[in-house]
């Protein structure tokens, strides 16, 4: 007899002054499998912010993050694949590639969970 554990869904804040930003990722994460998109001051596993002038993309003064790889990243916090977040964005699998690939580079990362690691340690996502 096999008992399947239904997973608690992930909670993501969304904290996005941009309020176009703010509802192109609301649209591409609240269909997501396993995710619950957080209300108002509830409380969150994870928080998605912008970058602001205050807060530097890297310590070696990279450019700034675009508002479509702030979305990247999200996924990519996410654990989803380049497959997955090409079809969560409606953009191809290169696309999705290239934006991963900028990021790296961005946030100087050897891979993609150091990405991510990198960027909460920037203050660019919170978990």
């Amino acid at each position: 007899m096999s008992t399947s554990r239904v997973a608690e869904p992930i909670v993501v804040a969304i904290d996005i002054e941009d309020t176009d930003l703010s509802e192109r990722l609301f649209a591409s994460l609240v269909d997501a499998r396993g995710l619950r998109i957080a209300q108002r001051g509830e409380p969150a596993d994870v928080t998605v912010v912008a970058a602001t002038e205050s807060t530097p993309a890297s310590d070696n003064n990279e450019a700034a993050l675009t508002p479509r790889e702030l979305e990247v990243l999200a996924l990519m916090a996410e654990g989803a694949s380049n497959k997955a977040i090409a079809r969560r964005l409606g953009i191809s699998v290169h696309t999705a590639k290239f934006h991963v690939g900028s990021l790296l580079d961005k946030l100087d990362a050897t891979g993609r969970t150091d990405a991510v690691a990198q960027a909460v340690r920037q203050g660019v996502i919170h978990l």
